[in-house]
């Protein structure tokens, strides 16, 4: 357990770099950042939003069992184990956001603008506030359309990120299962995903700083809970001896 947690903390501490230099900074966001730039962090962000977080899923966990290759018993319980986790996380989310209540930056920016209040806006319907957002910004020029839209559709509370927990999620669940197996180009690429979604939802108004910083830490306890579960149910995260050669073979090819 204490490997586990360890290496895991590890990859949290990783992603917590940016959001956490972004707060002690000071930074404030604000609309009107270069329309090029926030268009990749966006797609970025479309990856873990509904419905295609559902095929970023899919894809994560066929991935992470042809990387583990346990056998059917094993790698079904390894999917029910991840699908938990990443559920987990999402569940506690919206515990949390419905008793903190924190507006999204981009709607305090809304108050201060264009009038909106605060409190009455989040006493409407999540239709009626996809309503008024895009009612209000039908002229605004400084919003791209596609942000406009985006800020329609994600119109509940902030504190924590659901898309960072799900990101975060992902990418300690390679650092937790895949470091034994020496996935680390996996393991690289989904913490920079993760990164990507996490600076994504400061640039496009959508969280603060601390939202990312209090999703990766709640990622981190349920994802090293879900490895020590898949180690104790499933057997074994080291190499198999079968798959030594490969792996030999994998590490000479990258050289």
């Amino acid at each position: 357990m204490f490997d586990i947690a360890r290496r895991t903390a590890l990859g949290a501490l990783l992603l917590l770099i940016i959001p956490l230099v972004v707060w002690l900074s000071g930074w404030q966001w604000q609309p009107g950042q270069n329309t090029l730039w926030l268009k990749g962090l966006f797609w970025m962000t479309e990856t873990v939003t509904r419905p295609w977080g559902i095929i970023t899923f899919i894809l994560l966990t066929a991935w992470f069992l042809w990387c583990l290759r346990f056998r059917l018993k094993p790698a079904l319980f390894l999917v029910a184990i991840m699908l938990a986790a990443i559920m987990a996380g999402q569940y506690t989310k919206s515990f949390i956001k419905e008793r903190v209540q924190e507006p999204r930056p981009y709607v305090l920016w809304l108050e201060k603008t264009h009038g909106v209040n605060e409190e009455t806006f989040y006493q409407l319907k999540r239709k009626a506030r996809g309503e008024m957002v895009t009612n209000l910004l039908q002229d605004e020029q400084q919003v791209p359309g596609w942000l406009k839209r985006h800020w329609a559709f994600e119109t509940g509370f902030a504190f924590p990120s659901g898309h960072t927990l799900f990101a975060a999620s992902w990418a300690l669940l390679g650092v937790g299962l895949l470091w034994p197996r020496r996935r680390t180009l996996t393991i690289v690429v989904l913490l920079l995903w993760a990164t990507g979604v996490m600076v994504s939802r400061m640039l496009l108004g959508m969280h603060w700083p601390r939202d990312l910083i209090v999703a990766t830490l709640i990622s981190w306890l349920l994802v090293t809970l879900a490895v020590w579960l898949a180690q104790r149910v499933c057997g074994p995260l080291t190499v198999p001896v079968e798959e030594s050669q490969e792996i030999n073979q994998r590490e000479e090819q990258g050289r």
